[in-house]
């Protein structure tokens, strides 16, 4: 039996395994983690199995099609988002044309929160697997004759009806996963990917899944991941660790994908003393929250190798964290910066506007508490009503969404339009807001120099360097229409 995982093709660099799945501005690109994972649980049970990313091949629709052909698969598996979905029907509509024989599986967060839709919209799929679907396939290719026992999946009935499953129930012991390196080291090149605030070449891993906060923009927790958050073992985690210094000494940085890292401090203090205990000398970055972290957790981090922390500060109004349920305070977050200046670590802060409590007013506030707070990094973005989020259903029902048809989310340049519009400010003035914001943080004199400063080292300059002038090119471009 041969699956064919596929990172399906796009007429622009983007990144379905990103929370923000469009073009980046930045030149970010992530590794298509979900498959990979996915990939590794199969290899390990004894399928055959090929691992192609078409996008970071630039191949073309036509290009694929050829591909799927030539590797006669009995399975294709790939992932759509909300962004891409238009797009990715008219390539596994192709797909399925040319090689009708195959059959067609997709997970991915659009598809997990609305499957029966996508499998009307799209006669070309066969199954969608939903949420984490690694365990799901082996399942899926077991009981292809009757997909009534597979928990999971929403699937297409020989008399053409649709079938919802129930729910799987979520993986519990993640040390039955794989180590997603080594199928990065199978299948990819790893200087396809890169994130503009890591040190490249990276690698993208999870130590955990599941986010248990209750933020009503996340698409993860209410599609891939859940709100039960659940561990790989310190041991079995941090082998993989030491399997990258050992193996792939090529690797620059080691990015920690789970949703927030450090929700177990206990558990993150003793990741950094088995690293330690090891000798490990490691550089690695991960996702993390300003209120769950105190001064000596991120002390331990440091010396155990920790580079940078990406953080959701969200707002600098507290009236609007409260609407958002972020379930942060302000002062935690001004705790969180003092104490990364304290130990040197770089921060990099992301801010939303657009938010559900937001107007003119409380935008301004986030600028200055941005200012206040100043992160190495900044991502000022306006919010997107993603499907499946609390968000989008306040969006909807008071009416400021703009539009339903989804290859209407990104502009012709790839970048995710505003797609609300406020009573305060419709979503082209969003956008400019947007915009001038980065601009106000970025191109200050202030800004340029301190960063200047604090980036002396060869690697950060070039990173920093390379980052800087993909935005500004990217400013340079809008402007000019």
């Amino acid at each position: 039996m041969k699956i064919l995982f596929l990172n399906l093709p796009y007429k622009f660099e983007i990144s379905r395994a990103s929370r923000w799945p469009e073009k980046t501005k930045s030149g970010t690109q992530y590794y298509p983690y979900w498959i990979c994972y996915a990939a590794g649980v199969c290899m390990n049970r004894g399928y055959d199995v090929e691992l192609v990313d078409c996008i970071a091949k630039k191949m073309t629709t036509e290009q694929t099609v050829q591909l799927v052909k030539n590797s006669a698969p009995d399975y294709v598996m790939g992932e759509i988002t909300t962004s891409t979905c238009a797009h990715d029907y008219e390539v596994l509509t192709a797909i399925k044309q040319e090689n009708p024989g195959v059959k067609i599986i997709v997970g991915g967060t659009h598809a997990t929160v609305l499957s029966e839709q996508v499998l009307k919209e799209c006669m070309a799929i066969d199954v969608v697997a939903r949420q984490e679907y690694d365990f799901t396939l082996d399942e899926i290719m077991k009981n292809a004759n009757d997909l009534s026992k597979v928990l999971g999946i929403t699937y297409r009935a020989a008399d053409g009806s649709i079938i919802h499953q129930p729910d799987r129930p979520w993986t519990e012991d993640l040390d039955e996963l794989p180590m997603v390196s080594k199928v990065y080291e199978k299948f990819l090149n790893v200087n396809d990917y890169c994130y503009a605030f890591a040190q490249k070449p990276m690698v993208q891993i999870f130590s955990a899944r599941g986010c248990p906060f209750h933020c009503n923009f996340c698409s993860y927790p209410e599609s891939m991941s859940g709100r039960r958050f659940r561990r790989r073992s310190v041991k079995n985690f941090v082998d993989e660790l030491e399997y990258i210094h050992k193996h792939m000494p090529y690797i620059r940085e080691i990015f920690i994908e789970d949703d927030t890292f450090t929700v177990d401090k206990k558990r993150v203090a003793e990741v950094c003393d088995e690293i330690k205990r090891r000798g490990l000398k490691l550089v690695w970055s991960c996702n993390t929250r300003a209120d769950t972290l105190d001064y000596e957790t991120m002390a331990k981090m440091k010396e155990a190798g920790c580079r940078l922390l990406v953080v959701g500060y969200e707002s600098g109004n507290q009236n609007v964290l409260d609407e958002t349920r972020k379930g942060i305070k302000l002062e935690q977050s001004e705790e969180f910066a003092k104490n990364t200046k304290k130990l040197g670590i770089k921060v990099f802060g992301c801010f939303m506007i657009g938010l559900k409590g937001d107007n003119l007013e409380t935008i301004e506030d986030t600028f200055r508490f941005a200012k206040k707070l100043y992160p190495d990094m900044v991502f000022f973005q306006q919010a997107v009503p993603f499907p499946g989020t609390a968000f989008y259903a306040w969006a909807k029902e008071n009416g400021y969404l703009r539009t339903e048809d989804y290859s209407k989310w990104l502009n012709p340049d790839g970048y995710l339009d505003c797609l609300v519009d406020y009573p305060y400010a419709d979503h082209k003035q969003i956008e400019k807001i947007r915009d001038n914001l980065m601009s106000r943080y970025y191109f200050s004199f202030t800004y340029i120099f301190k960063t200047f400063l604090a980036n002396l080292d060869w690697f950060e300059f070039k990173r920093v360097m390379k980052g800087g002038f993909t935005y500004i090119w990217f400013r340079i471009k809008k402007i000019g229409k």
